[in-house]
């Protein structure tokens, strides 16, 4: 199978330096395999997502000396578009009711609050806050459509999901420990981040996602999904953060390490580049 990656920004902001590397290193692994390069945007947080952020997100990546191959940008887009996610609403629909004709998901009406107060152990820093199991519904009637609730995946209580990544290793996360029940619809009408993410990376014929190793978990959990719906499943590479300088991961708002600040500042792609060390074939 010829070797197709993937760039996958979220239009909410400037991107910054743990972006670019990410992105390098997409690029990067794609040239070695002779392979593909696509871009898609991730704008399913309308609330957040705006159409200058995306122009943004075009200038800087070139700027830095990327290019893709297929993505909502060029002309013509590519053959697996389209390439927004918000324009592939009803694809994700279809993914939904594969998953609901299989009741391997639930509807999950209970608050944020509700779920809380039904957690008995406390939460310890940043792990994840597992859905306790007593609130999966015994019964529920089966739809057509998703209601304004949020629904469900039912992870197998116990089972050890384990992966090699191409760049970490051998993975393994329980489930029902690490992570329990997770939505993958909103009530706002939206689909998560995780199927989302699965389905698109299905129909594009993604063969390696590469991506920030904090998506470390999120892969476990999209690994069940590919096996629920039946899909191959591609390969992972999960780079490590770029922190800074008190250790902290970079996020958006950190507007002094963003590309279009250090662009304005006369700061060059290989004066970025010339400080990382990539061991991208590995």
């Amino acid at each position: 199978m010829n070797y197709r990656g993937r760039l996958a920004p979220t239009p909410t902001g400037q991107l910054h330096l743990g972006h670019a590397r990410t992105f390098w290193i997409a690029q990067e692994r794609s040239r070695a395999a002779q392979g593909r390069l696509i871009l898609r945007l991730e704008d399913l947080d309308q609330a957040r997502c705006k159409p200058q952020f995306c122009q943004d997100i075009y200038e800087d990546l070139r700027w830095f000396g990327l290019d893709w191959q297929e993505g909502p940008d060029l002309s013509p887009p590519g053959e697996f578009g389209p390439y927004e996610q918000i324009h592939r609403l009803d694809y994700y629909r279809a993914v939904w009711a594969a998953l609901a004709a299989r009741r391997g998901i639930y509807p999950s009406p209970q608050s944020r609050r509700d779920v809380e107060r039904a957690i008995a152990a406390p939460h310890e820093g940043d792990r994840e806050r597992i859905f306790p199991p007593q609130l999966r519904p015994k019964t529920w009637n089966i739809t057509t459509t998703p209601s304004e609730v949020n629904w469900r995946f039912r992870v197998p209580d116990g089972e050890v999901i384990t992966f090699i990544d191409n760049q970490v290793g051998l993975c393994q996360y329980r489930a029902g420990q690490d992570f329990g029940d997770f939505i993958i619809w909103r009530r706002d009408g939206f689909p998560s981040y995780e199927l989302a993410v699965v389905a698109d990376d299905h129909a594009m014929a993604i063969t390696e996602v590469v991506r920030g190793e904090d998506l470390l978990l999120s892969t476990a959990k999209q690994i069940l999904l590919y096996r629920a719906l039946g899909w191959a499943i591609p390969d992972f590479y999960h780079c490590p953060l770029v922190r800074d300088a008190q250790g902290k991961r970079l996020a958006k708002r950190d507007q002094a390490l963003a590309l279009r600040t250090l662009r304005a500042q006369g700061v060059t792609p290989e004066a970025i580049r010339q400080g990382w060390d990539l061991p991208v074939l590995g």
